[in-house]
């Protein structure tokens, strides 16, 4: 057999089916090990053989050789495979010496099959019931919260926060001038060609997130719109304009009257000295944690941390564990990202792409007059760590990224719109896919969450040292809780979704243009990136080099691995070098 190379995400019957058994005197004992071993083959040009097949081997007992594109099969088939095994191993028993019931006992296996096809159907059906249900008062829930934390924004700060719920995004014009509509009043913006580059920055799914009750929602409110303001806008103007929020231009235009360099924080935010260090500081600048030769350094490597996280996830895992040659030879920097840890959160920026890699320069590249560099980066750090190879393909010598987001968009398809049903497909199982629906579909609701856990971590922690005794390090707690949602809201959408008709051409580049080592990992059991995107990126790539991690996830590729990993890393930064 042959080494299953992708999920087809179906069985394939193959009309000869292999049934081998083991005559001899210890066939009862063989046969409670029976198992299926149930491959998805995709068929290759130059092999002969046929899409599947199935083999009941009862001397061998087949381990990890489910393959499904849904998590919550896995238990499934363990108790078909289960079920299976104790029917036909009832059939053998109840047979003759002379002979065994082949074809009952094959029956009994299709039929199971069945089962567990009518089973899943079931499971499927039922699943997007109850997720059109749950999903519908989420939406009506997150309009409610929208009132609430509007009316508790000017009861707290005296003025009225618009959100970007409160305005459509629809085509910008070629003269360079937006219709800015806000409580009725309109009003005609003139851009610059900087603003507008920055404009298209900013992600449609911010200002656009379909579902029923939201169209529902939409329709009625531009049918009244028309009733009241009917023949106030020429026909022509509304045409070559677009609807958005007055701020996000404002801000662009670098006119927000009354906003400070360093804002004080927002009500609904953490104003401790940790996560407020950077307003004290006159640097305007990320947080580095540089470890290293200051003067000998042969080379240096970039540490870019995923969403919701921190540089501790490098400096508290990898830093230690590197021979004490790459500490000689290496400058180490890891960053934490504008917005989390302990690097600015602005309460005026808009978190985009181009804000995230002008920042990574002016804290890094520039200050610590950086040549050429190594670039490893996990998850989210992986679209911007190919933003800044694309940037500087000169400078990048190695190039490693940790589960990479990459999910490539169908033709004719809105590629924001469709990366994000990806990652947050509004289903209630399996519980990451929830977690994540909630995460980018609902902005009131992520900032409850926000203010719950980020806004009183320091009760969390305290929480967390009591229960575990204080024997349990929470430096990864401590990056997924110490951001804003201003953050952690903007740079999901701006960076994950937004970039989404980009990162094809990033590829291209990288793959034609950069002579750099690329290298990716990826844990089997991922759950919050799935494998296929890694297997996308190689395809985009050729030239990548791929490692599939067994039984290691989104966190543990790095976290428990540490010391593997880094020997891994230093053989790249090696390799990079011949």
């Amino acid at each position: 057999m042959h080494k299953p190379i992708a999920p087809e995400g179906r069985i394939w019957w193959n009309s000869t089916t292999h049934l081998f058994f083991r005559k001899t005197n210890c066939t009862y004992t063989y046969t409670l090990k029976l198992s299926f071993y149930l491959c998805w083959y995709k068929r290759r040009e130059q092999r002969r053989e046929t899409n599947s097949c199935i083999l009941l081997r009862p001397s061998i007992c087949f381990t990890d050789i489910f393959y499904s594109k849904k998590p919550n099969q896995y238990c499934l088939d363990i108790v078909l495979v289960s079920l299976l095994s104790l029917c036909l191993l009832l059939s053998f028993r109840s047979s003759s010496m002379g002979g065994y019931r082949w074809k009952e006992g094959f029956s009994q296996m299709v039929v199971m099959c069945k089962i567990r096809s009518v089973l899943t159907l079931i499971g499927g059906v039922l699943n997007k019931a109850a997720s059109f249900v749950v999903f519908c008062i989420l939406d009506l829930l997150d309009i409610v919260m929208c009132f609430v934390y509007k009316v508790a924004d000017f009861c707290i700060e005296a003025e009225w926060k618009p959100y970007a719920c409160s305005s459509a995004k629809q085509d910008i014009t070629g003269s360079g001038k937006i219709l800015v509509s806000e409580q009725g009043e309109s009003k005609i913006v003139c851009l610059t060609s900087s603003t507008k580059l920055r404009l298209e920055d900013i992600s449609d799914t911010l200002y656009s997130r379909p579902s029923l009750v939201t169209e529902v929602s939409r329709l009625t409110v531009n049918e009244l719109k028309k009733l009241k303001f009917d023949g106030t806008i020429k026909k022509g103007t509304a045409r070559s304009t677009f609807t958005i929020n007055s701020t996000i231009v404002e801000m662009l235009q670098g006119k927000m009257v009354g906003q400070h360099l360093h804002p004080i924080p927002r009500w609904s935010e953490c104003d401790c000295e940790f996560c407020n260090s950077w307003a004290s500081s006159c640097k305007d600048t990320l947080f580095v944690k540089a470890e290293g030769p200051k003067d000998k350094a042969r080379e240096d490597v970039l540490f870019i941390h995923g969403f919701v996280s921190s540089s501790a996830f490098w400096t508290e895992t990898l830093f230690p564990n590197f021979s004490s040659t790459a500490k000689s030879n290496y400058r180490l920097f890891a960053v934490d990202l504008l917005g989390f840890g302990r690097s600015p959160k602005p309460t005026d920026s808009l978190y985009t792409l181009r804000e995230h890699v002008d920042m990574i320069e002016k804290s890094v590249l520039e200050p610590y007059k950086v040549k050429s560099f190594h670039i490893v980066a996990h998850s989210l750090g992986c679209i911007l760590a190919l933003a800044i190879a694309v940037k500087h393909p000169e400078a990048v010598k190695s190039l490693t990224l940790l589960a990479p987001p990459y999910y490539p968009v169908p033709k004719g398809e809105p590629a924001t719109q469709y990366v994000m049903r990806r990652v947050a497909p509004r289903r209630v199982w399996p519980l990451m896919a929830f977690c994540a629906s909630i995460a980018c579909w609902y902005e009131h609701l992520s900032r409850t969450v926000s203010l719950v856990l980020c806004k009183h971590h320091r009760l969390w922690d305290f929480l967390i040292k009591l229960v575990t005794r204080n024997r349990i390090r929470t430096y990864l707690l401590e990056g997924f809780i110490r951001h804003t949602h201003n953050a952690s809201w903007h740079t999901l959408h701006n960076i994950i979704f937004g970039t989404a008709s980009k990162l094809d051409r990033y590829l291209d580049t990288v793959r034609d243009q950069l002579k750099c080592d690329v290298t990716i990992f990826h844990g089997k059991n991922d759950e919050v990136v799935p494998l296929e995107c890694s297997y996308n990126v190689q395809r985009r790539i050729p030239c990548a080099r791929l490692e599939v991690v067994e039984n290691k996830d989104h966190i543990t590729i790095v976290v428990g691995r540490q010391k593997e990993f880094a020997r891994e890393l230093e053989e790249i930064w090696k390799r990079s070098n011949k």
